[in-house]
């Protein structure tokens, strides 16, 4: 355990486990998506964290000789931080831990409007290695019945600029985010976004309410009818027959999910949609989680 004391909820990407979380903002700077409900206590209000107080923690850290291989940047959008500030952390983390071969981040497509490509590529070259990109969806109409405050295009520049720069993305869409009316649209749109971009890694979660929908369900007009297990694998069964990606790792193994899928798309396709069609014609013969199995 890392002699750090944190705002509390911390969340970080499955990957990160073995990460020294650095949280170097509190909370999420937009805050307003209608699905999530990580940062809605009053102690996450979103701020960012001084920068002596940042770099007092990675002393802390140092000084315990706990080792440290890979450091996460937290809260929800710590990409959201000036480039000048961003810069100055990942000197501090490169002069206390040499030996980190990893930065990483959650990222908003909006949070690198105002970042360029150059800038993103020293970033890249001071550590920052990979970027967590919550793009949900591909279609512009379920992105505004969730207030997601993006659009297709705005995750197609985003996720390219981040490219360019050498900085590979792990972009994650949510299965079951449209509910049954526009689940076709969700599917093959959220496809059409990744076939663009080719991220490198690519992982779908199903969409979950812990807290309850009433405020999901208001951002569609109270037209939200939510997908059963049968009618997620059938999206799941759409949103894999449309894309073509070349060489990303694909993961449907978040705790939410009912069915895990892994592999590399798309050399692994007809084998995933092999899973998923057993599935949805013969579920007993797959080990599907229960619902008791589930969660966040």
């Amino acid at each position: 355990m890392y002699p750090l004391s944190y705002i509390e909820p911390v969340f970080r990407p499955p990957s990160e486990w073995k990460s020294l979380i650095l949280q170097v903002t509190n909370g999420c700077s937009w805050n307003k998506c209608t699905f999530c409900e990580m940062y809605t206590s009053e102690p996450k209000n979103f701020r960012p964290k001084k920068l002596e107080l940042i770099e007092q923690e990675i002393v802390e850290v140092a000084s315990s000789n706990l080792p440290v291989g890979r450091v996460f940047l937290a809260d929800g959008d710590a990409m959201m931080l000036p480039f000048e500030r961003l810069k100055a952390i990942l000197l501090l983390i490169k002069q206390y831990f040499p030996q980190v071969t990893r930065v990483s981040s959650y990222c908003l497509p909006r949070n690198l409007k105002n970042k360029t490509v150059e800038q993103l590529s020293e970033l890249q070259r001071l550590g920052l290695k990979l970027l967590y990109v919550g793009c949900e969806s591909g279609d512009n109409e379920v992105l505004g019945f969730i207030n997601k405050g993006e659009t297709f295009d705005s995750s197609v520049v985003a996720l390219k600029k981040v490219k360019a720069a050498g900085i590979k993305s792990s972009v994650m869409i949510l299965n079951g985010l449209g509910g049954s009316k526009y689940s076709q649209q969700h599917a093959i749109n959220s496809a059409k976004l990744m076939n663009l971009c080719q991220p490198e890694y690519l992982s779908t979660l199903v969409v979950s309410f812990p807290l309850g929908q009433e405020r999901f369900e208001q951002g569609f007009n109270d037209d939200f009818i939510p997908l059963n297990q049968h009618e997620l694998f059938q999206e799941m069964k759409i949103l894999l027959e449309h894309l073509s990606l070349e060489k990303t790792i694909f993961r449907s193994d978040h705790a939410s999910n009912y069915l895990v899928l892994k592999g590399v798309l798309g050399q692994d396709k007809a084998n995933l949609l092999a899973q998923v069609n057993t599935a949805l014609s013969s579920p007993e013969r797959m080990p599907l989680r229960q619902e008791w199995q589930r969660g966040l």
